[in-house]
């Protein structure tokens, strides 16, 4: 008979999803403080541990396709001569 095995789950079996803030402004491609108010405006979910922030991966990539502006091919004109 096989030992029952266990499963992880959570942020360690995922292999580092949590970044802190300095790493997710880097996955970003802004600045720091501009993770910290995107935090501050709740406009990204986090994790509080203790003190310190931790932003899931997937967070960040579903706030980045919430973003997009998708491009338009009718231009309004400008000249009205």
């Amino acid at each position: 008979m096989n030992p029952p095995t266990t499963t992880t789950s959570g942020p360690a079996a995922s292999g580092g999803d949590l970044l802190d803030v300095t790493a997710a402004a880097a996955y970003l491609g802004t600045p720091v403080r501009f993770t910290r108010r995107l935090i501050a405006e709740r406009r990204i979910p986090f994790h509080k541990i203790g003190r310190y922030v931790r932003i899931h991966r997937a967070d960040l990539d579903t706030y980045i396709a919430q973003a997009r502006v998708e491009s338009s091919t009718v231009w309004p004109s400008i000249r009205t001569w």
